[in-house]
């Protein structure tokens, strides 16, 4: 499902992409949120006829996706596997508390709203993102109230790294052939405690050597 909306995305920007993310509450059959990170610049005219005088980078693109779903490790799976299609290096996951509680900062509350295709802040007076997602609001409140969970890669396939990746399990042109080898390990949001982040390496280097099972990454605050 994620892959079909990913290359359809790709063929209709025609951008590379420089990494993808897609963001879950814990309530079974929620929408989620996919975001496509785009490299490149949009041109800044005074006028239709001017010359331009400076670039801004293209918007990401969010898009509510409302495919039903029972569990989280369901979304797991497909984004588990989908990164594994895309030639991705790893897939990281970080299961996040509630940033609407005492004492949480900031910065939970912007990334929260990130995950979900809204921001507070403006780039030249724009948001960084172009968003068809009607349920943006009430899902940003839900994931304040009962934290959320997002899947972050960095495709070869259709991305930015396509000339640079030094991946010794991608076939030509970027991609891997399913199924992926690892299996999903299912999501456990906490409600206190510091957040998860857990790590899933695909990749494999002549010129480092890694070990391609799923770990947990270190703990942040």
């Amino acid at each position: 499902m994620l892959l079909d909306l990913i290359e359809n995305q790709l063929i209709a920007n025609r951008l590379p992409l420089v990494a993808v993310s897609l963001a879950a509450v814990p309530h079974s059959n929620t929408p989620t949120v996919l975001t496509l990170h785009w490299h490149g610049f949009v041109e800044v005219k005074l006028s239709d006829e001017s010359e331009t005088v400076a670039y801004q980078p293209v918007p990401s693109s969010a898009l509510q996706v409302n495919e039903r779903w029972d569990r989280l490790n369901e979304l797991d799976y497909d984004a588990l596997e989908t990164a594994w299609e895309l030639g991705a290096w790893n897939l990281e996951r970080v299961e996040a508390r509630p940033f609407v509680r005492p004492g949480a900062d900031s910065g939970e509350t912007i990334a929260g709203m990130h995950a979900f295709g809204v921001s507070p802040l403006a780039i030249e007076g724009d948001s960084p993102f172009v968003a068809d997602v009607p349920d943006g609001d009430d899902l940003i409140d839900a994931a304040g109230r009962s934290g959320y969970v997002q899947w972050l890669f960095r495709p070869v396939r259709g991305g930015l790294w396509s000339e640079v990746a030094d991946d010794l399990t991608l076939e030509p042109g970027g991609y891997r052939n399913p199924p992926c080898p690892l299996l999903s390990e299912a999501p456990q949001l906490r409600q206190s405690g510091r957040e998860r982040r857990w790590n899933y390496q695909f990749g494999r280097s002549n010129k480092l050597g890694f070990d391609r099972r799923a770990k947990p990454a270190e703990p942040s605050a």
